[in-house]
């Protein structure tokens, strides 16, 4: 762009950026201004390692993906006023204040109801989507929209319904609206409580059939009991204030809750067990993560007092829902009120939906007027602000770049492409080289986490390099980032890449510092080490605690491959790959034969073993890492070998 005209005029879109998040651009070439796509054909694409999708592209996969199949990057420069309007396809009702935003800006088609072939044939004339939880937007939706599928909006919070790993893929950027419903949904938490516990819905059915049955349905005061809440965000906190209006004492389990927030509402913070020890009525507000599916198990009904009430108004898969009918049928839970469910809509004949100790809703949370509107408004807004390049700050799936920082002065010898390149590069050959230490670092925080029992929330966290190189010339962007993905992804909705890591760090109150310790030898490698450290919380594994107080893990890079090297003050030499099994031990003779009998019975399979040991005969640290999840009954057995002190499962 040189001329002044096509200075004003000129804007490049986000979604002609999101192409190039998975190439690089060898050859740039100026752009000229343009009523149309300009495209060179000579730009050769060089793609990013797998290292950089999951960074730029894919924060919620975990492991290498193929080779990503984009098209060119197309660079529009869009003359003010000729282009023409973006195509948004709303294919679930959506409010009338965000559907006025839509129609004010794009050309809007609403169909509801779309069976996937349907979907499948409008979607490759959209430019963007927006659905709620009852459309699923899979792979075949981004194949078959030919590439031109920008934005895919999720009216509400949950993104289980869309295929983000295919979304980023195939160059589209994922939103939803994850604030508006917070208030409907705690007030529908709320609402299943008493009609629960004054038996509301069971009475009204009993009286509509002709019946006057006082005595059969009498129910129990609020008042000095005790509420646990399991995941104690915004919607968590909110029910916690009206619980605590109904003379409820509340404590909750969330290992990211600050405990100064908790307290400024009378909350008292615990660890899961303990939560599930206390509670007279337990409300799940948490998301639907691998570390959530079922918690509330067989296991955990186990460890409930009898009459137990439960509340759901999360995700239907945290509760086992076949767990759920043996505790009802035992008496362990008494009640239960459920909005949602594993499945949505559950089958007529489900046995949960026809239990007359259960009140049921169809997935009620954010079925209010004025919620239906604040999610509206706030998902149009978002898809409308990514269709023009604008910043979104509740994309799900890639890092943006906001469309100002490539809009440079036409008065200068720097391109918008030129811009964009350079800037991709300068990553990549970061990132190439960072990229085992990447790997590492996120499994630590992964790791670190999972030794985390709660009670007073995770608020400081320190990562620690040992490098022979100066601060100069190591960035530990990458790595503070990846840190922070696996601390924070394992037990949370949130999709953390380079771009929102720490300002998704800062919103959940953890500060994360960082450190730096010169090691005198050969730069040739970046870093030696790194050790993530979690202060101010107690620990599931107490042996994961350091001298001074601290949750310590260690880790190094060994022949390209991620090693934990250090748990607490125990040295210890295992891969991070698969899952693990920790176990402090009295030092004896036959202990990696009894606990390798007891997996082996269960075919559970050992990938390798190792022990740290401070000395002979003394105390010891056993790693062995295992390829399959074993059962509660073989994690009990190893727990019950008399010279186990502690143990603790971790998945990686």
């Amino acid at each position: 762009m040189h001329t002044s005209e096509s200075k004003q005029a000129a804007t490049v879109h986000f979604q002609d950026l999101r192409a190039c998040h998975g190439a690089i651009l060898t050859r740039p070439t100026p752009m000229a201004a343009s009523t149309g796509p300009i495209v060179d054909p000579s730009l050769r694409l060089r793609h990013f390692s797998s290292l950089s999708r999951r960074l730029f592209l894919a924060p919620s996969r975990l492991h290498a993906s193929p080779i990503l199949r984009h098209r060119l990057p197309r660079f529009v420069a869009m003359a003010g006023g000729s282009d023409p309007k973006p195509r948004v396809l709303v294919a679930e009702k959506l409010g009338e204040a965000g559907m006025e935003l839509l129609k004010g800006e794009a050309d809007v088609e609403c169909s509801y109801n779309l069976s996937p072939e349907e979907l499948r044939s409008k979607i490759a004339l959209c430019d963007a989507l927006i659905v709620r939880s009852g459309t699923k937007v899979g792979r075949d939706v981004f194949e078959s929209s030919g590439g031109r599928l920008r934005v895919v909006g999720r009216a509400g919070v949950g993104i289980d319904n869309v295929d983000l790993a295919a979304a980023t893929e195939h160059g589209c950027l994922v939103v939803n609206a994850p604030t508006a419903n917070t208030v409907a949904a705690a007030e529908h938490g709320i609402a299943l409580l008493t009609a629960m516990a004054r038996n509301i819905a069971r009475s009204d059915a009993s009286m509509k059939s002709g019946k006057w049955e006082r005595n059969k349905y009498v129910g129990v005061s609020l008042v000095g009991k005790t509420l646990a809440i399991l995941g104690f965000g915004k919607v968590g906190s909110e029910v916690a204030r009206r619980a605590k209006g109904l003379g409820m004492h509340v404590i909750a389990h969330d290992p990211y809750a600050a405990a100064d927030r908790a307290h400024a509402i009378g909350v008292e913070l615990v660890t899961f067990d303990e939560a599930l020890a206390r509670a007279d009525f337990i409300s799940l507000h948490m998301p639907l993560t691998p570390s959530t599916s079922k918690i509330l198990n067989d296991e955990a009904f186990a460890k409930m007092k009898n009459g137990v009430r439960i509340i759901n108004v999360a995700r239907g898969g945290v509760i086992d829902e076949e767990a759920l009918l043996r505790a009802l049928d035992s008496g362990v839970v008494s009640q239960a009120a459920l909005d949602v469910f594993t499945r949505e809509p559950p089958s007529a004949q489900d046995k949960l939906v026809l239990n007359e100790k259960v009140t049921v809703t169809p997935h009620l949370g954010a079925s209010t007027v004025e919620a239906q509107e604040e999610v509206a408004i706030e998902i149009a807004e978002a898809v409308l602000g990514a269709l023009k390049g604008e910043l979104a700050s509740t994309a799900v799936n890639a890092p943006m770049v906001p469309a100002e920082m490539l809009i440079k002065d036409a008065a200068t010898d720097t391109s918008p492409l030129k811009f964009l390149t350079d800037m991709l590069t300068l990553t990549h050959e970061v990132m190439s080289e960072l990229a085992p230490f990447v790997v590492l670092a996120e499994k630590l925080g992964r790791l670190a986490i999972q030794l985390v029992a709660g009670g007073s929330g995770v608020k400081s966290v320190k990562v620690t390099y040992t490098s022979a190189r100066t601060s100069g010339d190591l960035d530990t962007r990458l790595l503070r980032a990846m840190v922070t993905k696996g601390l924070i992804e394992p037990i949370s909705d949130a999709h953390v890449n380079l771009v929102n890591a720490d300002f998704i760090a800062r919103k959940r109150g953890i500060r994360i510092s960082e450190e730096r310790v010169y090691l005198d030898g050969s730069p040739e490698d970046p870093i030696e080490s790194i050790m993530v450290h979690i202060a101010n919380v107690e620990s599931k594994f107490p042996t994961a605690m350091s001298g001074n107080g601290e949750i310590t893990v260690e880790g190094r890079v060994k022949d390209g491959i991620p090693h934990l090297t250090k748990v607490g003050s125990f040295q210890v030499d295992a891969s991070m790959e698969g899952s693990l099994i920790l176990c402090r031990q009295v030092d004896q003779p036959g202990m990696i034969g009894f606990v390798g009998g007891i997996l082996g019975d269960q075919n559970v399979n050992v990938s390798y073993m190792s022990v740290g040991r401070i000395a002979p005969r003394k105390h010891a640290v056993m790693a062995i890492g295992v390829d399959d999840e074993p059962s509660n009954e073989a994690l009990k057995k190893i727990g019950d070998i008399p010279a186990i002190e502690e143990f603790v499962f971790l998945k990686l």
